[in-house]
């Protein structure tokens, strides 16, 4: 059989690219922009077509193509597959979901870290689970997506447009529900009906393991559900957690606390989770730390996926409680005009409180297919400088904050590179003579 995917470097497509890969499908793919996750697709035998997506990418009696969210119905590429079986992302993962025992892991943040979390607690208990997350982890060499041949899926179920509500999961985790996505949801109020709808897929033999401390979480499903298995920091296992967690902040013990609770719900044993807990090291850009030296210069790097107020706050505190005394400087890139211009004043918010010594904002990272042009000329980067208006927080084309960065190294200690856009190339382009000593904590 063979599979085309448009759009196949996001992240979350190319794990069901690979997933198809390994199960002996032929895979092609076509994307703007080359990636190290195209690269290592076609290192796994995926056929990659890049740059322009026309009608002419798709291959010779392709039997299904499947389309990231992100993809226009204007695309060319995607009319030409109209007449051929199509399915989005979301969709082509829901049927897998109906296959297989599926534990779902949901919430505004902490999604990535919690589906890993829970996979490595699987897989140490011996139950071989397959896994699709948003993001790589080292165990799987590197990779989004881990193939294994027992009964349990583990999934990172995405809210934006409502892409969840494609999955029938027979355990749903919810780690919290925030305002996001405001393009697509308008206001919180549509946020919280989605959720409760999605959660209803539950069958009735289903759990829910919800975090106790959030109040959008209780407000919908303290009556409604029968089976909720609730955390809170206020367990007793939050202090052990805080003591054997490499990973830091607040954050992550909720993070952790989730997945242990899931863990009980499949009978697996504390002993087994906790010392998965403990020798977890995180996973590619969530508060991914790489040693090196900069100009002769010692410096740590810690590289995040952080793109909600909440998320660039949390970790930029975990940050300054990890290194009291260091110099911290961080850049950040705004993710989408559209989330910047509904959180604008969280945004602002945020920084003004950001316990950093310096703080560099660059451009916004424009999303194709995903923004409108009025909002566009509404916001910008300089804009939310000038409305943070705190000594230390800078406006900086991305094309001067190599030369920023080298000019100003004997004040940085660690530098935070965040966002969800490709700011991350910037660790590449610092070209660290230490490099090879990468590591995470």
């Amino acid at each position: 059989m063979k599979i085309h995917f448009i759009g196949i470097g996001g992240i979350g497509v190319s794990a069901l690219a690979q997933y198809y890969l390994s199960k002996g499908y032929q895979v092609s793919g076509s994307d703007l922009v080359s990636s190290e996750i195209t690269e290592a697709l076609k290192k796994k035998g995926a056929k990659i077509l890049i740059g322009k997506h026309r009608k002419e990418n798709l291959p010779k009696n392709v039997d299904l193509v499947i389309y990231s969210p992100a993809v226009q119905k204007t695309n060319p590429e995607l009319r030409a597959a109209f007449k051929i079986q199509i399915l989005s992302y979301p969709e082509a993962l829901g049927k897998l979901t109906e296959q297989y025992y599926t534990i779902a892991v949901s919430g505004t943040h902490g999604k990535s870290t919690t589906t890993a979390m829970i996979s490595l607690i699987l897989i140490k208990a011996g139950l071989d689970p397959t896994v699709i997350i948003g993001t790589k982890l080292k165990e799987f060499g590197d990779s989004n997506c881990r193939v294994g041949k027992s009964k349990y899926l583990v999934i990172e179920a995405d809210e934006h447009f409502a892409s969840f509500l494609n999955y029938w999961p027979k355990i749903i985790v919810l780690t919290n529900i925030e305002a996001d996505h405001l393009d697509y949801y308008k206001n919180l109020n549509n946020i919280l009906k989605t959720f409760k709808k999605y959660v209803g897929h539950l069958p009735k033999d289903g759990y829910l393991v919800a975090n106790k401390d959030d109040k959008n979480i209780r407000s919908i499903f303290s009556t409604t559900v029968k089976n909720v298995l609730w955390y809170s920091l206020k367990d007793k296992e939050s202090r052990e957690l805080q003591t054997i967690l490499k990973i830091p902040g607040e954050h992550n013990i909720y993070n952790a606390l989730a997945a242990l609770t899931l863990a009980r719900t499949l009978k697996i044993s504390d002993g087994i989770s906790l010392k998965s807990l403990s020798e977890f090291h995180g996973s590619w850009r969530r508060f991914e730390i790489i040693k090196g030296n900069l100009g002769g210069k010692k410096i740590t790097i810690v590289s995040d996926y952080g793109h909600h107020p909440t998320k660039v706050r949390v970790t930029l505190k975990a940050a300054r409680e990890k290194w009291p005394k260091e110099k911290i400087y961080c850049v950040y890139q705004p993710h989408q005009y559209q989330r910047t211009y509904y959180l604008f004043a969280d945004f602002v918010k945020t920084f003004k409180q950001a316990p950093m010594n310096k703080i560099i904002i660059t451009d916004i990272f424009d999303v194709a297919g995903r923004e409108e042009e009025d909002i566009k000329k509404k916001v910008n980067s300089e804009k939310l400088v000038k409305a943070i208006n705190k000594k230390g927080v800078v406006y900086l084309s991305k094309e001067k904050i190599l030369d920023y960065i080298r000019d100003n190294i004997r004040e940085i200690d660690v530098l935070i590179i965040m966002g969800a856009g490709d700011i991350y190339r910037l660790v590449d382009s610092l070209s660290l003579t230490e490099k090879k000593n990468k590591k995470k904590i």
